[in-house]
């Protein structure tokens, strides 16, 4: 049964690496980036809220007068 020749895989293996970046490099040189992008502000809206306008204190249940 004859052996599997491996020498000329790390060959191989290597120039596909080498083509996969080439043409991705290619492809990604090809797109149109925009430069400035400038910031988009949205509007903050407050909510009132009942527990805003009202003055609450919580009570101990050992501070309450005996």
């Amino acid at each position: 049964m004859p052996q599997l020749d491996t020498s000329t895989w790390l060959t191989m293996i290597m120039s596909m690496f080498m083509t996969l970046f080439i043409i991705f490099q290619l492809k990604v040189s090809k797109h149109n980036f925009y430069h400035n992008p400038k910031p988009i502000t949205t509007k903050v809206s407050k909510q009132n809220t009942p527990w805003e306008t009202k003055w609450t204190k919580t009570y101990l249940p050992l501070s309450l007068p005996q």
